[in-house]
Formats: C-alpha cells, sequence, structure tokens
C-alpha cells in the first residue's frame, strides 16, 4: 500500500495511462497499469509535444527518457500545392517557443515516447505496469469495487482500487462498458502514413523543420525523426465511412484534380514503400465518470488530429486528474472537479481542430484567399493566435509532499 493509502488501476499503457501513473505515483500513490498488448511496440506514428505538455512531462521526470529520441524543429514551412521551390510562411518554432512558453515544441515517434514514459515509470516501485494481460472482471459491492485480472502467464490478481481509470483509446471498452458512454465515431477523414528516408525528401524542404502542404481536399504533414533517420509522412484526405473501412496499404484514395497537382508530395509518394490507412474517429460525450471509474485522454474526448493536440490533451488530462485523485475524499467528487475544469478546453481544442480540418482542405478561390492571409500575418502570429494552448498550466499541485522515486534493477 502506498504512503498515502490509495490504490489505483489503469486500462491502458499508452501515452494517457502511463503519464497519470507517472502523476499519481508521484504522490505516492500505487497503481496497476493493464494493457492487453505483450509488449510497447511500433504502433501509431509521428506526433507532436507542444510546451503545454512538455512542461508537464519535465515535472513527471520524463525528459532525460525524452531528449534522445525528440526532434526541435526551427519552425512549420507552409506548400501551397502550388508553392515547388520554397515556403509560402515558416512559423517560427525553436528557440522562441521556449521564450514565450517556458518549454520547447518537439516532434517524436509515438512508440518512442510510449517507450520513454515507460522508462520513467519503472523508476517507480509503487507503479506496476502488466502487460499481456487476457482478461479484466470487475465486481461491484458494498464495500466498493474490485479488479479481477488475469495476467499473461494465466496467474490472477484481484484489486481493490480507490479508483480504475480508462485510459484505452478512442475505442474505449471502459467508456462503453462500464460508464455507459457512446461508441466513437467517424470524422469523416483518413490519416495516409507512412515513414521515408529523409534522403528521399524534396529537395525544396528544410528538413531541420516540419512541413504543412494543403490543396483542396487534402494536406499533408512531414517532419524529420533524425535518429531513426527518416521522416514521417501523414496524407489526410476526406473519405467515406464504407470506403474508409476497404482501405489497405498502399497508394492513397485521392481525387484525381488534388494531390496529383502537388509536385512535392507527389514525389514522396513515389518514393514511399507504402501508406497505412488510419480511419479517423472521434469521442463527443460530456459523461466522463460513473462511480469510481473515470476516463482520461482520447477514452474521453478523441478529437481530429488538425492541431496536433492529442497527445497534449491526455498529458494535461493526467495532471489536472491526479491531485484531485490524491486529494478529495471520494473518487467521484474529484472526477467531477476534473470535467468541470477540463471540458471546456476540450471542447474549444476539438473545435479549432476541425476548423483547421476546413480551412487546409480549401479550393479555388477561398484556398488562395487562405494563403494571401498566412502569407500577411508573418512568421509569428501562430504565438498569438495559439497562446491559449501553449500557456495552459494545470492548476496548482495540492499541498502534498511528492513521494520518492525508488530505482530499480
Amino acid at each position: 500500500m502506498s504512503e498515502h493509502g490509495r490504490r489505483f488501476v489503469i486500462a491502458g499503457a499508452g501515452i494517457a495511462g502511463l503519464t497519470l501513473a507517472l502523476a499519481l505515483a508521484k504522490f505516492g500513490a500505487s497503481v496497476t497499469v493493464l494493457e492487453r498488448r505483450p509488449r510497447i511496440d511500433e504502433f501509431g506514428a509521428g506526433l507532436q509535444i507542444s510546451p503545454n505538455a512538455r512542461r508537464i512531462l519535465d515535472r513527471l521526470g520524463a525528459s532525460r527518457y525524452l531528449m534522445p529520441h525528440m526532434h526541435l524543429p526551427g519552425a512549420i514551412d507552409i506548400y501551397p500545392i502550388w508553392r515547388k521551390h520554397r515556403p509560402l510562411a515558416s512559423l517560427e518554432l525553436g528557440s522562441v517557443m521556449q521564450q514565450r512558453f517556458g518549454a520547447p515544441y518537439g516532434v517524436m515517434h509515438r512508440a518512442d515516447l510510449v517507450e520513454a514514459l515507460h522508462q520513467a515509470c519503472k523508476r517507480f516501485a509503487t507503479i506496476d505496469v502488466l502487460f499481456g494481460v487476457k482478461n479484466v472482471d470487475f465486481a461491484h459491492h458494498a464495500h466498493g469495487f474490485t479488479v479481477l485480472v488475469e495476467e499473461a502467464d494465466g496467474k490472477s490478481r484481484t484489486i481493490r482500487p480507490f479508483a480504475y481509470i480508462g485510459a484505452d483509446g478512442v475505442h474505449s471498452a471502459t467508456r462503453t462498458d462500464l460508464v455507459a458512454g457512446p461508441k466513437s465515431r467517424y470524422g469523416g477523414y483518413v490519416a495516409w502514413r507512412a515513414l521515408i528516408e529523409i534522403k528521399d525528401l524534396p529537395e525544396a524542404f528544410n528538413t531541420a523543420n516540419t512541413s504543412l502542404l494543403w490543396g483542396p481536399d487534402f494536406h499533408g504533414v512531414v517532419y524529420p525523426l533524425p535518429h531513426r533517420g527518416v521522416a514521417n509522412l501523414v496524407l489526410l484526405t476526406r473519405m467515406s465511412e464504407r470506403r474508409a473501412r476497404q482501405a489497405r496499404d498502399g497508394r492513397p484514395f485521392m481525387a484525381p484534380n488534388a494531390m496529383q497537382r502537388s509536385p512535392l508530395f507527389v514525389h514522396m509518394l513515389d518514393r514511399a514503400p507504402k501508406l497505412t490507412p488510419w480511419p479517423l474517429y472521434e469521442v463527443s460525450t460530456r459523461v466522463w465518470h460513473k462511480g469510481v471509474v473515470g476516463l482520461v485522454g482520447d477514452a474521453a474526448h478523441a478529437m481530429l488530429p488538425f492541431q496536433a493536440q492529442g497527445a497534449a490533451m491526455a498529458i494535461e488530462d493526467a495532471a489536472v486528474l491526479a491531485p484531485l485523485l490524491m486529494t478529495h475524499a471520494e473518487p467521484e467528487t474529484a472526477y467531477q472537479a476534473y470535467a468541470r475544469i477540463r471540458l471546456g478546453r476540450m471542447a474549444r481544442v476539438a473545435r479549432l481542430s476541425a476548423w483547421n480540418g476546413q480551412i487546409f482542405h480549401l479550393g479555388w478561390p477561398l484556398g488562395y484567399l487562405r494563403d494571401l492571409a498566412v502569407f500577411a500575418q508573418g512568421r509569428r502570429a501562430h504565438l498569438k493566435r495559439l497562446g491559449w494552448i501553449y500557456s495552459y498550466d494545470p492548476a496548482p499541485e495540492p499541498q502534498l509532499a511528492p513521494a520518492r522515486p525508488f530505482e530499480t534493477m
């Protein structure tokens, strides 16, 4: 049992679940993380860690595990389809993000972030991450809530936690089965993803920067992952759900007059081994908890990725929820406070993300007007426009002595 007498079970050893485990363990909690996958593997693709998330990870002691795998781009270079040799605009990142918001803006592979969080968790003897979990059952009774776990080796474990938190992603069983929440809904887009060797990027690109390409009915994002020697490439297109379910690895389905007019994108697609389609799903619900069970990350509020804030929102969730769970007398009141703090911000970020999808995919003549506006606003306009995202800091932590990490062999 932990120093402060509270034990938690988290479903999902992804970004949300492992960050929450770290945030709880920091205050002396005992945490068991349940993961059905046998190990941390190469799932997903690249992601962006903006200052609002990076500050939290730094406080949780994850920086030394992140830095070997993170790239800090100097800018976001924007290329409309008609732009071949130099960007329309370069939105500054680099040192200006550190100066304005107290932390850098980085990019990395999703699997590398999860592994870094896992390594940080290993510092705490009070965090137990169980991989390859075969089955999980639940029992509600007069004395609380019991979790029955069948581990990878067939052994059983019975846990009576103070709270159970679902960090099990967009298709969360915790949300649908335990919180009686809605299923995820298709968001109307498919993300086609690939890793391409940095040497195969177009010569026009500054390979130290992130590149954003947009045109009628599509946009793409490319950023380098230097420690892997590759760049992450994602192409986002509109598609019906029926067609999205039928999509297979290979060349993406595109309107014939869209992507083909972007020589930079055609160059990369010709060199990418294949693109893997990921239909994008959303979660829209204001119900994030029921009794001792709560939700964090995509399980609570999966959104379209057009503001690159999915991982950051999960990290923020963990930073807000952990101290509440450690200081409230009952988990339900902690969840209520958490929802009051987070719901409005989440809704605002989700609206902005969806709006960006509309703006990025504009055709003639609105696309041309968009380009004129981006050019006229200059290299730092986004710092003011998005300052409310990047400057966000969770509510002050409670007056509770942090636990010391325990080094494990």
